[in-house]
This record gives C-alpha cells, sequence and structure tokens, in this order.
C-alpha cells in the first residue's frame, strides 16, 4: 500500500511539475516551422502570444476551423497585435501528424492566419506545458509571463449541437482585450476540452 502511495504522489509530482503555471514565467522552447525555420518562444518578448495546440483531424478542432471561429479567434488576436503560434505535438504515425507541405495546405485551405504552424513530433513542449487537449490555447504577455491557459471557449457542453461560436464566451479573446487593457485576466485557468494530444508513447 505504502509502495503504491509513493508511486502515485511520484506521479503526480511528475505531472505537475511538467505544466506551466499561470502568472509564471512562460518557458522558452525553439522548435521547426512549417517552411523549415527555427522559431524560438523567446524571439517574440515584447508581443503578446497565443499558442494553440491542434491536430486538425480531431473532429473538435475540426469544427472549430469549419465554423470559422479558430480563424474569427486568430483575427482577433491579430487586431490585439498578439502572436499566434500553432503547435503539432502528434508523434508519426499518430492522428494529427503532418509534414510541412500539408500543414500549409491546411493553413492556406481553411484560410487561417497563424504566424508559425511548429512541429513538436517528440512532444517535448507539449509536454512541458502541460498540452492536454487539441484545442488547448495558451497566452504569454510581452513580458513573458504566462496569463492563460485552457479551453477557447466555454462550449464544450453543447459544442457538437453549435454552429454559430459567436453567443459563446470565447476566453481567448477576453483574455488578450484584458491583457491589452493592462487589466488582470478575469478567467486565467479553464478546462481545456477537445482530443487528447497524441503524443509519442
Amino acid at each position: 500500500m505504502k509502495y503504491l502511495l509513493s508511486l502515485f504522489i511520484l506521479f503526480f509530482i511528475n505531472f505537475s511539475s511538467a505544466a506551466v503555471i499561470t502568472d509564471s514565467s512562460a518557458p522558452n522552447f525553439e522548435l521547426t516551422n512549417s517552411f523549415g525555420g527555427d522559431v524560438s518562444l523567446e524571439s517574440f518578448k515584447g508581443s503578446t502570444v497565443v499558442l494553440e495546440w491542434t491536430n486538425h483531424d480531431c473532429p473538435y478542432v475540426a469544427k472549430h476551423y469549419r465554423s470559422g471561429n479558430m480563424q474569427n479567434t486568430q483575427d482577433f488576436a491579430q487586431k490585439e497585435q498578439a502572436i499566434w503560434i500553432t503547435i503539432i505535438s502528434s508523434a508519426p504515425g499518430t492522428q494529427g501528424y503532418v509534414l510541412p507541405e500539408e500543414a500549409n495546405h491546411l493553413t492556406s485551405s481553411r484560410k487561417a492566419t497563424p504566424h508559425h504552424v511548429l512541429f513538436d513530433p517528440e512532444g517535448t513542449v507539449g509536454k512541458m506545458y502541460g498540452a492536454k487537449t487539441t484545442p488547448h490555447m495558451y497566452i504569454i504577455d510581452s513580458k513573458g509571463t504566462l496569463r492563460y491557459q485552457g479551453a477557447i471557449d466555454n462550449a464544450e457542453k453543447e459544442f457538437f449541437k453549435i454552429n454559430d461560436f459567436s453567443k459563446s464566451r470565447n476566453y481567448v479573446k477576453e483574455a488578450l482585450k484584458e491583457i491589452g487593457l493592462n487589466k488582470s485576466v478575469t478567467d486565467r485557468t479553464t478546462k481545456p476540452y477537445g482530443c487528447s494530444v497524441k503524443y509519442k508513447s
């Protein structure tokens, strides 16, 4: 019994330490983008940054894009002068894994507007941030502090019945607006919903 309890505590500590804490410094990372360039988080210091974990084959992600909800949120972020980074942590051979050419095709065909699509096939960055679902959203302010993490909106319960997401509370838009006004973020952490991130085993 004591052995099992020790294992549970060890697992909990490791799991907790892997996730970033809201209002703490966002850890830096460097990944390759869909055009073959290396992109680091710290290179955007001085700008607000939105991180979007994605998997195009996930029904949740597909509906957010098919409805225009994700693109609309990206457009709003750009109006707030935020950098939008889409991250794919699907491992090779798993759902959502794509090569650069396909990633670029998805971006253009869906009329999406991320500044970069980054590849994290080893899952290092996803696990460092504690990304659990696709989508899973994070917002980092101009000083490098994580100000929001969680769902894109509050539509989880009625998600597959909704066609118009404009009536849902978009947590990302609200947080970006508050950050732009130098206000505290009202909902700093929410429960993400979607498909599980397809990490490497």
